[in-house]
């Protein structure tokens, strides 16, 4: 039998447990649902042992182990909340207590500190020394990081993480003991298109991105989990919610797409979605200016101006619409007479996570680029000249438009916009059907590889906006194009049985990681 499927007996806290050989004492632990302390380990660096915060018993053996290091072997017996286990932790806790800043109440960590959480549990509330604290101040280590070099419990993990998963080792500690302090060796800040990773594996708050300094407490965000739409990688993340707006973004461990990880770009657009000039309300035409209009009318009269409209359907699209946007806007142009759908993606360089290669900030600056392929829209890189010459239904789905020539649309017979904000271009439309962004639905991503992944609302849609598949599948049955759909999982089910790429899969089945349909796998794209 060999290494990797040998299985080690030992005992836990008076269980048994089997763990294969090669599994750290910490690891066999949590297989039994023992939470053994610790700071500086991190399921995606490596154990320094350095904290010394997971001590535990063996017995028989000599002093306590650090359990993320320590492998089982056959018969061993551990007790991780023994009399001799605690101490050994009431003491780490009170030398990284020694010249730590009582300022519990304006930290970002506040309420998802891992020090106060265990200074809590192991009663280490007052301090026994006299002698005054060692003050060490604060400063940027990047240019949208601060370091609060007093906070800092020394646990290496931002350091591990530069040095092995982006493995360019700009930082180390300085110092030693008690005036130790995390810098680069120049003292000049340092820039990397990962670099906020070190802030989320900190377990205290000595690491603060600067843009979310003070904005909120974690007991004040909600959470979701979404995708983030920052390129083609489909990084899985968490939104931190606040006054229905996205404060704070988070990797969401995902294996197979961006394991604990995700890069900086994507934080940002995340932060900054939702700006300009939302659409809030359908729109009609009326002669020369487009006035409110309820859903009723604006469907009745989107349903009338398509029934009337000779010359075939084309679309603009973006590819950071959702499948079943997508989906919904493609089965329009079907009804009225596809005639084609084109889409364009904006580019940068790829940068790849050298220590997890699977992830890189990707050079498609779209969510679902792939998705659209899928589904039959064209990627093209003049979208204007794609219509220019078209004389009949025009849909245009969430692009922006922000460089239409002055005469977009001018010839088309009916021009429909759907979309979340609203540009001098948009506001030429006969109708305009406000929608949610990403954040404020539900709905799938198909990132580069094909897999398909789902995201939850985060956020309320402003005004009276809807997501197309709501709206648009109304506009279809009144068409004589089936029934409407009661939710996002009931589009997706139609265009899985309609699209190859799709096939086989739905809601239950993507889960909260995703999946690659068996037509995808084998390079098939649109029935």
């Amino acid at each position: 039998m060999d290494s990797e499927s040998k299985l080690i007996n030992l005992t836990i806290d008076g269980t048994e447990v089997s763990v294969p050989e090669g599994t750290t004492i910490l690891k066999a632990a949590e297989r039994l649902g023992i939470v053994i302390p610790r700071y500086c380990w991190h399921p995606g660096l490596s154990a320094p042992a350095q904290c010394r915060m997971c001590l535990v018993e063996v017995e028989g053996w000599p002093k306590p182990q650090p359990a993320c290091v320590q492998q089982v072997q056959d018969g061993m017996v551990v007790n991780t909340d023994c009399v001799e286990a605690r101490k050994a932790r009431r003491g780490v806790i009170e030398f990284l207590l020694l010249n730590h800043p009582l300022d519990c109440p304006i930290c970002d960590a506040a309420g998802q500190c891992m020090l106060q959480d265990y200074a809590h549990e192991t009663g280490q509330l007052r301090r026994r020394a006299v002698e005054a604290k060692v003050v060490l101040g604060r400063d940027h280590v990047t240019p949208e990081i601060v370091y609060f070099a007093d906070r800092c419990i020394l646990c290496t993990r931002c350091v591990r993480f530069m040095d092995e998963i982006a493995q360019e080792p700009v930082l180390q500690v300085i110092n030693r003991g008690h005036k130790g302090y995390i810098d680069t060796m120049t003292d000049e800040l340092f820039e990397h298109p990962f670099s906020m990773n070190i802030v989320d594996v900190c377990p205290v708050g000595a690491l603060v991105n600067e843009d979310f300094l003070f904005k909120a407490r974690s007991w004040d965000l909600d959470q979701t989990a979404s995708i983030c739409p920052g390129c083609s990688q489909g990084c899985n993340v968490a939104l931190g919610t606040k006054e229905n707006r996205v404060v704070r973004l988070k990797p969401r461990f995902n294996p197979e797409v961006n394991s604990y990880w995700m890069c900086d770009h994507g934080r940002r657009e995340v932060v900054r979605w939702g700006a300009g000039m939302r659409a809030e309300v359908p729109l009609v035409r009326e002669a020369e200016r487009l006035v409110p209009a309820d859903w009723a009318r604006a469907l009745d009269a989107t349903v009338e101006a398509l029934r009337g409209v000779e010359g075939g359907a084309k679309a603009i699209v973006d590819p950071g619409a959702s499948n079943e946007s997508l989906y919904i806007v493609r089965r329009l142009m079907d009804q009225v007479g596809f005639d084609g759908g084109s889409f364009r993606v904006s580019s940068g360089p790829q940068q790849v996570l050298k220590g997890f290669p699977k992830l890189a900030l990707r050079e498609d600056r779209a969510a679902n680029a792939s998705g659209a392929e899928a589904l039959g829209y064209g990627r093209v890189d003049d979208i204007y000249g794609a219509v220019r010459s078209h004389r009949g239904v025009l849909f245009v789905l969430e692009e922006g438009l922000d460089d239409a020539p002055e005469d977009f649309a001018d010839g088309s017979a009916l021009f429909v916009y759907i979309g979340s904000v609203l540009s001098p271009a948009a506001r030429k439309a006969d109708i305009v059907l406000p929608s949610p962004s990403f954040a404020e639905m539900d709905g799938t991503f198909t990132n580069f590889e094909g897999r398909v992944q789902r995201f939850t609302q985060g956020l309320r849609p402003p005004g009276l906006a809807r997501p197309i598949w709501m709206s648009g599948s109304v506009v279809l049955a009144r068409l004589g194009g089936g029934e409407p759909f009661t939710s996002a999982a009931a589009a997706f089910a139609a265009l899985a049985e309609e699209f190859t790429a799709f096939s086989g899969l739905s809601y239950e089945k993507i889960g909260l990681t995703g999946a690659v349909s068996a037509a995808a796998e084998s390079g098939a794209t649109a029935s």
